[in-house]
């Protein structure tokens, strides 16, 4: 952490500012839906609960999607140690070893998280979605909320699926297993949607440390299901609604983009080597139709693919826009206004995006206008930040990924594995195995390969201090 520049532990001032905090007051300007059967669904050992989710009957056979943000700005105000803290960082650190939260835990796992049982103050994103999965009236507004059953990916996602029992937690709240079929026709709906208008279907691999107590047994594969597909897919649609409420609020906002490909080319050869033509200039419809083409024919190589299509791609950035700007976009989800609003608890983006919000409530109740709470010099150098220690936390998890595999992996020295290049520059060239779901440098015989090509190496050398893993092409 303190090599990519990042403060692992908090100041005495951020932990001096949390010890005499309480909940936030419910004041009455906040509307009271703690009635609703707000459920969260996350990781199972997730204690930082940033949202909650509910659907209601709307005309026709229409939906009223919400979703409840944990309101992190009521008790971590702009400038404060803990909020020093946050912009430092901007963002949690998960390594399969030790959390290294944003927040200090008193605040993001108690406080500021929407737990299980609890009512708490938050910033609600409302959408109306149409059976085609088309979003119709939106609105933003704080409440009061109450989360009546926390569930986990695992478990839920097999029961959507009709490969599991229902949790047990969904049949003590009576009426919750109604709603959370209705929350997943939604999302399926919107993911309908989002595909036909040329979002990406992408399946990769993530890895996570198992530990027992503290000795490291496995690497286990991140699966996803219809339960992360349900978070996915509010998710979108409710940072969409609130990109769009701060833009016709005449409001300046960060945003999350994925700009138009610049490795096409390389897409476009990965594509022909299938048979396949894409157009010459980056085309997300196309492209989509490859993919699903894809999975289809080759399911056990798709996450290969996949893993290659996201390297090329290239990594998502924070801008500024402006009022009055036209939009950059998000390539990969085929939306066009997009920002990040819904995990206060973990990335700062995510508060700075609140704090806009909750000024463009402000100057709705009265006459006058509230300051925006940054201005645009301000966000642009957020935005920057955000993106540059996005990428640092994502090496800081990697390199301890990477060290869990080399430590698992040791024994193994001489072995051949089937590979996928991940990376090919002047700086050397990278290579990805499946089983276990690991990526190595190529010592050897990098020579001409590029991005998505497979090859069969053997492992030559593993240092797990240094999470080095080497490869030498066959």
């Amino acid at each position: 952490m303190r090599d990519r520049g990042f403060e692992p532990d908090f100041s005495p001032a951020a932990l001096a500012q949390v010890v005499s905090l309480s909940p936030a007051p419910m004041s009455h300007e906040r509307r009271d839906l703690r009635d609703l059967l707000w459920c969260s669904i996350d990781n199972d050992d997730s204690r930082d609960l940033d949202q909650l989710s509910v659907c209601q009957p709307a005309a026709g056979s229409d939906v009223k999607v919400l979703v409840a943000v944990a309101d992190v700005d009521a008790l971590v105000k702009r400038d404060t140690p803990v909020d020093q803290h946050a912009a430092h960082n901007t963002t949690s650190v998960y390594t399969g070893a030790q959390i290294f939260p944003m927040l200090p835990e008193r605040l993001s796992t108690d406080l500021t998280s929407l737990n299980e049982h609890e009512n708490r103050a938050a910033v609600v994103v409302e959408s109306v979605v149409a059976r085609d999965g088309s979003i119709g009236a939106s609105d933003v507004y704080q409440a009061v909320v109450h989360n009546h059953a926390k569930l986990a990916y695992p478990s839920l996602g097999a029961w959507l699926e009709g490969k599991g029992p229902i949790p047990p937690n969904v049949t003590a709240v009576p009426g919750l297993e109604s709603n959370l079929r209705q929350q997943d026709a939604a999302a399926q709906a919107l993911k309908r949607r989002r595909h036909q208008l040329g979002a990406l279907t992408l399946e990769t691999i993530e890895a996570r440390p198992v530990f027992e107590d503290d000795t490291l047994r496995d690497l286990a594969e991140q699966q996803p299901n219809r339960a992360t597909e349900l978070i996915e897919d509010f998710m979108i649609a409710a940072n969409g609604v609130v990109a769009r409420f701060l833009a016709a609020h005449g409001l300046s906002s960060v945003r999350r983009v994925v700009r138009t490909p610049a490795k096409w080319p390389r897409i476009v050869d990965l594509a022909a080597q299938t048979g396949h033509r894409l157009p010459e200039n980056p085309d997300a419809v196309a492209l989509e139709e490859w993919l699903l083409r894809q999975r289809a024919e080759d399911p056990q190589h798709f996450p290969d693919l996949s893993l290659a299509v996201v390297k090329l791609l290239g990594r998502g950035e924070y801008i500024v826009e402006r009022p009055g700007q036209v939009a950059t976009g998000h390539f990969g989800l085929a939306v066009q206004d997009y920002t990040h609003s819904t995990a206060p608890n973990r990335r700062f983006p995510d508060l700075i995006a609140q704090r806009i919000v909750k000024a463009a409530l402000d100057s709705s109740r009265g006459p006058g206008r509230s300051a925006p709470p940054y201005t645009n010099s301000e966000l642009a150098a957020i935005a920057l930040r955000c993106t540059e220690r996005e990428d640092a936390a994502n090496k800081v998890e990697r390199l301890v990924r990477k060290a869990a595999a080399a430590l698992l992996l040791r024994s193994r020295v001489g072995e051949r594995f089937d590979g996928i290049v991940t990376g090919a520059s002047e700086k050397g060239t990278w290579v990805r195995v499946r089983r276990p779901p690991v990526e190595g440098r190529l010592e050897r015989g990098g020579e001409g390969l590029d991005v998505g090509d497979h090859v069969r190496v053997k492992l030559i050398h593993t240092d797990p201090a240094r999470g080095f893993i080497d490869f030498a092409r066959v």
